[in-house]
């Protein structure tokens, strides 16, 4: 290892003091930071909010600070059927109920990967990485249809939101204390050679426990319940006495399985036509399986453009964080012209991006729309979970290359797919690890 030495500071002040505007860019970078000192153009004719292709959709929800935009971009995607055939535009499912049964669940899972591990040090990477977050907010389309399919579903009044689901960060704290302890009375009862009932009994105490957190913070799940509404065209409807699960197959008439979720993952130890799954991060133990079917990128354009040409929203994953406007609801690939400003080349392609995690999947939308010329798509309408302050009344205008660059994953129809993607469906998935960037 080598030393930084004053010899090199000095040539380092050197070389500043004669690089072009270095004084311009020192007051501007530290006047208003970096992002205002180089952000592009975000008023231009190429990223007005109109398109071809324009799904008619409601009002956009909002997560506020929560993690669950997995959760919001899934209802989000069942809700515009029902909104469709009952003439309820603006409806919301309860997104509260099915965060409180996937805390649940992902306690579950905690319990039960760390019983499997317990012959393992504590350093290891599989166990570190379970310790590291037992059981946090975010997700994956396919975890949500396991809740969906389990649990049903219920409108939001019958379930509001409560301080706590919409504000996650002090339940996450709480959850994650508990947890960590408990794998270490789960661990040591292994190793210790307890027999499978005491073990399965200790297990049913613990989640007994964080059922009741989560009862006291998000209020307890209704088991039966009331659907009273006005429909659009102000007509009175009344249904009484429907569990979560039958006011899902008798309202929403989802079937989950009909989906696939379609990656671009270019990195050197993924295979394009390759189904993968991730075992350890299936939330509901024998429920609805993460599966992902690893494509070319180009796919993911034609796949989303033509599920939308169907009149299907389309549900995908992103890196939101990446070359975005909040504020005007821009993601535009090269947004911040950091290369101009530093006069340093930034561009990293994707697959390197993502195996030194500079790449991150860090939320999901909606794609409602798309403006399509000569056959390409140049910008897409998109449809966020961050309320209507954001954007324009809460939709985003996402363009060509920050789809290329950002977008990793999309679920469509697996109709939609070329005869040999949908021989791959059938063919035994690889299993990830529980690290891997897919998850």
């Amino acid at each position: 290892m080598s030393e930084i030495t004053f010899d090199q500071i000095k040539a380092f002040q050197e070389q500043l003091a004669h690089h072009p505007a270095a004084a311009a860019r020192s007051r501007a970078v530290q006047n208003v930071g970096p992002q205002a000192a180089s952000r592009e153009a975000i008023d231009g004719e190429d990223m007005k909010p109109v398109f071809s292709l324009d799904l008619d959709t409601g009002s956009v929800a909002n997560q506020k600070k929560s993690g669950r935009c997995w959760l919001f971009a899934t209802l989000n995607t069942v809700r515009h059927g029902i909104a469709d055939e009952f003439g309820l535009k603006d409806f919301e499912f309860s997104q509260n109920y099915n965060a409180f049964f996937d805390r649940l669940e992902k306690a579950n899972l905690f319990y039960e990967n760390i019983l499997a591990t317990a012959d393992k040090p504590l350093d290891d990477r599989e166990v570190a990485t379970y310790l590291s977050g037992p059981d946090q907010d975010g997700g994956h389309y396919d975890q949500a249809a396991a809740l969906i399919e389990k649990y049903g579903l219920v409108p939001k009044s019958v379930m509001p939101e409560t301080y706590n689901s919409d504000k996650t960060a002090e339940l996450n704290s709480v959850l994650n204390e508990k947890l960590r302890k408990d794998a270490k009375v789960l661990r040591t009862l292994k190793q210790q050679h307890a027999s499978e009932g005491a073990i399965a009994a200790k297990k049913r105490e613990l989640l007994s426990v964080v059922y009741r957190i989560l009862a006291y913070t998000f209020g307890n799940p209704p088991t039966t319940f009331d659907f009273e509404y006005r429909d659009d065209k102000k007509q009175y409807h009344r249904d009484t006495g429907l569990t979560p699960q039958t006011f899902f197959k008798k309202y929403v008439k989802w079937h989950f399985d009909n989906y696939i979720v379609v990656a671009s993952d270019p990195e050197p130890s993924k295979k394009y036509q390759q189904l993968y799954t991730i075992k350890a991060a299936n939330t509901v133990v024998e429920g609805h399986p993460l599966t992902i079917l690893n494509l070319p990128p180009e796919r993911l354009e034609q796949l989303a453009l033509a599920q939308l040409q169907a009149g299907e929203v389309v549900w995908f994953g992103n890196d939101v964080l990446a070359d975005m406007d909040r504020k005007s609801g821009t993601l535009k690939g090269g947004l911040f012209n950091y290369n101009d400003l530093f006069d340093v080349d930034f561009h990293v392609d994707k697959a390197d991006r993502i195996v030194t995690t500079e790449a991150e999947m860090s939320h999901a939308m909606t794609f409602t729309g798309a403006d399509v010329v000569d056959g390409k798509v140049t910008k897409w309408k998109v449809e966020n979970s961050w309320g209507k302050d954001n954007g324009h009344d809460g939709y985003f205008v996402a363009d060509a290359s920050w789809f290329d660059q950002y977008v990793y994953e999309v679920v469509v129809r697996k109709s939609l797919l070329t005869e040999a993607e949908q021989a791959a469906l059938q063919t035994t998935p690889i299993d990830l690890p529980v690290w891997d960037f897919l998850n």
